[in-house]
């Protein structure tokens, strides 16, 4: 079998194992999701280097909610050289909760945080922080993962201990899934890939109840269909006093 096809199969598996496994906690983080935009919260998502691609994957996104807000941070978001940096800087301590405090992430909040291996300071003290704020903490992380590994917080926690809720991508430990012949290390991580389609069904969830409670979700339209550029700036409009991405 090729690489190709193996890793489809894999991703298949470990897909099926989050569905079969997962789909309690999604329904609780969408429920989540829900009474903070049913109560005018805010929607928060966070992580470091790759674990940040799922914050910019959940907004200003076709198909997404409009009050999704990404939390990025100096040094975070992949945006150093050398990339070696990045690793550096998610160890810091403080750094956490000076990020947290330059963010309006208050009461009654919803606080995505993504980390694969939940270990490090800046994420953990990112949710300590948030929740010390009165913001509820949902964590996506790799349980077998995570839980093989110490913490690098001075708590000794790591993010699955403190969040308010835990989301297992049912991955590997250390996100490689396949072995090639060959080859001593594993190849074709599934952290990002499965990790986007959890949070689009807890998304997708959440507009679901939003709408069965009585509510209207805000949705963008593509800007590539008719109307579509129209419909995004009425919600950009709207929607104003929950988005924090429009330079204002």
């Amino acid at each position: 079998m090729s690489a190709i096809n193996a890793y489809f199969e894999n991703m298949a598996k470990v897909l099926e194992k989050v569905q079969t496994t997962q789909s309690e906690a999604l329904e609780q983080g969408a429920k989540m999701m829900c009474e903070a935009t049913m109560n005018g919260k805010n929607i928060f998502a966070f992580g470091c280097s790759h674990a940040g691609l799922l914050a910019l994957e959940l907004y200003y996104r076709t198909g997404g909610m409009a009050t999704i807000n990404p939390v990025r941070a100096p040094g975070l978001c992949l945006d150093v050289d050398p990339a070696t940096m990045t690793s550096q800087i998610e160890r810091l301590p403080e750094y956490g909760k000076v990020i947290v405090d330059g963010n309006p992430i208050g009461e009654g909040d919803v606080v995505i945080v993504h980390s694969v291996s939940g270990r490090n300071t800046v994420t953990v003290d990112f949710a300590l922080r948030c929740k010390e704020k009165g913001a509820k903490v949902i964590a996506l992380t790799n349980m077998e993962y995570s839980s093989g590994v110490s913490s690098r917080h001075p708590s000794g926690k790591r993010l699955y201990e403190v969040a308010d809720l835990t989301l297992d991508n049912c991955g590997c430990p250390g996100d490689g899934s396949l072995e090639i012949a060959g080859v001593p290390e594993k190849v074709g991580p599934t952290s990002t890939a499965v990790g986007a389609a959890m949070l689009n069904a807890m998304m997708s969830r959440a507009v679901e109840l939003v709408t069965e409670a009585g509510g209207v979700a805000p949705i963008f339209m593509s800007a590539n269909v008719d109307g579509g550029d129209a419909h995004n700036k009425a919600m950009l409009a709207k929607y104003k006093d929950h988005i924090f991405y429009m330079g204002h």
